[in-house]
C-alpha cells in the first residue's frame, strides 16, 4: 500500500468518514468509523496531514491528533463546498476536504487551545443571555403597549414601570392577570441579568490578570469584555500578513466589486466573528461620544471624520483602525502609543 500523506475527515456526531490520499493526491482508502474507533485508528497511522472542516468539535480533535504526531489542518466549510463532486454526502465531503487541503492558496483556521475554547464559551453564554434579555424586555413592552402603556426607550424606564406595576395592588391601566404576567417576566429579567453579571465578572477577572488584555485595554474603545473576546479568538496573530488582513478577517473593511478596470467600493463585508465585530464597533461608538474631550492625534482624526462623514461611519472607521492597532500589539509585542497609532494605522 502506498504511504498515506493526507487524511481527510468529515466530522460528525457518531459516524466519521475518512479518505486517505498519497503524495500524488490519489485515494488510497475510504473508511467509515464510529467515534470510539476514530482515535484508535489514527494512532495506528504514520504521522501525516489531517484535514477537517472547522466545525463543532474540530479544535478538540485537532489537539488530539497533534498529540499523536499528526499535522492537523482546519478549513472553513465555505472553502470546502466548491470541491464537493456530485451529490453531497459524508463520503464526498471527506473527498472534498482532501482536495481543498492541498490547494496552495488555501487559508486554514488556527487551532485553538483548551483555555481559549473555554474563554470563548463564556462569551457565547453571555451573548445568548443578552439576546434573551432583549427578548424578554421586548415582550414586556409589547404586552404593556396592548394596555395603553407605551414606555420610552431604555432599560431604566421599563424597569421602573414594571416595578410599579408589580408593587401596586390595584391599577386602572393593568388588570390583575396582566400584572401577574409582567411580574413573572420581571423576575425572569432580573434572573437573566444576574447570570450575565456572573459571566462578565469571570471575564473581568481574566482581563485583570492577563498581560495581553492589559495592553489591549489601553486602546480607547477596548474594554475588558472586548479584550478577552480577542484573546479567545486570535490564536496566532502572525498568521495575518498585516493589520489590514486582520481587519478584513473581522469584516471591517469595505467590500468591492469591479470589472473592466472599474472597482466599486461598498459597505463593510461583515465577515468573520459577528460578536467580536459587534464589540469593536460598539466600543468605537462609546469612544466617539467623548472624542472631543481628548486632544491626542487619534481622537483629533476621529473627530474630524465624525464632522465630515457622520457618527456611524466614524465609529466603523475607528473600529477598523483599532483592529489594525490590536494586530500590531499582538503580532509585534509593542506598547500602545496613542500618538503613534494615528500615523501607523
Amino acid at each position: 500500500m502506498e504511504t498515506v500523506t493526507l487524511i481527510g475527515i468529515d466530522l460528525a456526531k457518531s459516524i466519521f468518514h475518512l479518505q486517505g490520499n498519497d503524495s500524488k493526491g490519489r485515494s488510497i482508502y475510504k473508511k467509515k468509523l464510529n467515534r470510539a474507533d476514530l482515535l484508535t485508528f489514527m494512532q495506528s497511522q504514520k504521522p501525516c496531514v489531517v484535514a477537517m472542516e472547522a466545525c463543532c468539535g474540530a479544535h478538540q480533535w485537532a489537539r488530539r491528533f497533534k498529540d499523536l504526531g499528526h499535522s492537523p489542518r482546519l478549513i472553513s466549510p465555505q472553502f470546502v463546498k466548491p470541491f464537493v463532486k456530485g451529490n453531497k454526502n459524508d463520503r464526498n465531503d471527506a473527498s472534498a476536504i482532501c482536495e481543498a487541503a492541498v490547494r496552495p492558496s488555501m487559508r486554514f483556521v488556527a487551532i485553538k487551545s483548551g483555555w481559549q475554547t473555554d474563554l470563548q464559551a463564556i462569551h457565547r453564554v453571555r451573548t445568548r443571555l443578552s439576546q434573551n434579555r432583549t427578548a424578554v424586555m421586548n415582550e414586556m413592552r409589547g404586552i404593556l403597549a396592548e394596555t395603553g402603556l407605551v414606555i420610552s426607550q431604555g432599560v431604566i424606564p421599563l424597569k421602573k414601570i414594571a416595578q410599579s406595576i408589580c408593587l401596586t395592588e390595584a391599577s386602572v391601566e393593568v388588570s390583575n392577570m396582566c400584572r401577574e404576567t409582567i411580574a413573572d417576566l420581571f423576575c425572569e429579567l432580573r434572573d437573566i441579568e444576574e447570570r450575565i453579571s456572573v459571566q462578565e465578572k469571570r471575564m473581568k477577572e481574566i482581563a485583570d490578570k492577563h498581560p495581553v488584555c492589559t495592553q489591549l485595554m489601553k486602546i480607547s474603545g477596548i474594554g475588558k469584555i472586548t479584550a478577552t473576546a480577542l484573546l479567545a479568538a486570535v490564536t496566532d496573530p502572525n498568521e495575518f500578513k498585516n493589520g489590514r488582513h486582520f481587519s478584513a478577517w473581522l469584516g471591517l473593511v469595505p467590500r468591492h466589486s469591479g470589472t473592466g478596470g472599474h472597482n466599486r467600493i461598498g459597505s463593510i463585508s461583515k465577515r468573520g466573528d459577528k460578536n467580536l465585530r459587534c464589540l469593536l464597533v460598539h466600543g468605537a461608538r462609546a469612544s466617539i461620544r467623548t472624542v472631543t474631550k481628548r486632544n491626542d492625534r487619534t481622537s483629533v482624526w476621529a473627530a474630524s471624520l465624525k464632522d465630515k462623514h457622520g457618527y456611524n461611519k466614524a465609529a466603523v472607521a475607528l473600529a477598523n483602525k483599532n483592529a489594525r492597532i490590536i494586530w500590531a500589539i499582538l503580532a509585534r509585542g509593542v506598547e500602545y502609543d496613542v500618538n503613534f497609532a494615528a500615523t501607523a494605522a
